[in-house]
């Protein structure tokens, strides 16, 4: 009974952990400077100010995608 129900957790949390980040006004920070477009908040989050949203997603010490590019702070923004 308790595989099953394991399978199941397993499963529906895979697609959460691929998933690309949403559109983002707010982004912890993840380095000494906030990415391309954003301002340091001075409470560890970098911030848009509510006048754009980008989709982010962290680097994760890697290159980015394929269609993202890399604006800093250890962050990729869609192009």
């Amino acid at each position: 009974m308790a595989r099953p129900t394991l399978l199941l957790l397993a499963a529906l949390a895979l697609p959460l952990s691929s998933t690309p980040a949403m559109a983002q006004k707010v982004v912890p920070k993840l380095g000494n400077i906030c990415p391309l477009g954003y301002v340091d908040t001075l409470n560890g989050t970098c911030s848009t100010l509510g006048l754009a949203s980008y989709t982010v997603a962290p680097t994760n010490g890697k290159a980015c995608l394929a269609g993202w590019m890399n604006v800093g702070g250890g962050y990729c923004r869609r192009k």
